[in-house]
């Protein structure tokens, strides 16, 4: 059987000055990801899954312990290195299951091909293939973003920074590189992820008067609009 390794996961509402007091300390304490485009930020697109129900988008409102959810995911419009993930949260611990797709693949998934799943004999892709089953999940909406990431060794902690946030419905336009959005504004989170401990100094990087830890969701936020 297999078992991802949890995480512990903290978000916070922002706002832009907050952005601008996090980008003047992170550099003194942690490292750029390697994968920022001009040593600043990359995009992130997802494509959610969910059903008629909106089974995803309820458990997330409700704060249903035990939830999970699927995506498929890129990064700067690179599709030859697209992820199916499985990211579920138990209690405040998050986990979260990959396999690797091409863009034929997805192609095919996304062309409502659902024995892509079977014959790629993965147990994450046979789990999905399942619940596209009996769960009726479908590819539901696309979130696209930029990320600011920080990475710090002790502990194997990573802090971001996302912000222009967008979301379209037509998620056939997942592979394409100018997919038509809209904007949600306004909108900054503040990320830490980290394994057993949070050491001090960075919890001191990312500490911001009269900011608390809030149960942010992108896939919710892009679905309420």
């Amino acid at each position: 059987m297999r078992e991802a390794k949890g995480r512990h996961e903290l978000k916070h509402y922002i706002n832009y000055a907050d952005v601008l007091q996090l980008r003047s300390r992170l550099p003194y304490v942690a490292s750029l990801d390697k994968n920022a485009v001009d040593g600043k930020c990359y995009q992130v697109k997802s494509l959610y899954f969910d059903n008629y129900n909106d089974k995803v988008l309820k458990e997330k409102i409700d704060g249903v312990n035990g939830r999970e959810k699927f995506r498929l995911r890129l990064y700067n419009n690179n599709t030859s290195f697209i992820r199916l993930e499985k990211k579920s949260k138990r209690g405040s611990i998050c986990f979260k299951e990959s396999a690797a797709f091409t863009e034929a693949e997805c192609r095919r998934l996304l062309d409502g091909d659902l024995d892509v799943l079977k014959e790629k004999k993965e147990p994450l892709c046979l789990e999905l293939y399942a619940k596209m089953h009996y769960q009726q999940l479908r590819a539901k909406n696309i979130v696209i973003y930029k990320r600011e990431a920080y990475i710090y060794p002790i502990g194997n902690v990573r802090i971001t920074l996302d912000y222009d946030i967008r979301t379209g419905t037509n998620v056939n336009d997942f592979l394409v590189a100018d997919t038509a959005t809209i904007p949600i504004s306004g909108v900054y989170i503040l990320e830490v992820k980290y394994d057993n401990f949070l050491p001090e100094i960075i919890r001191g990087a990312v500490s911001l008067s009269s900011r608390r830890s809030t149960a942010f969701s992108k896939y919710a936020a892009t679905r309420i609009i």
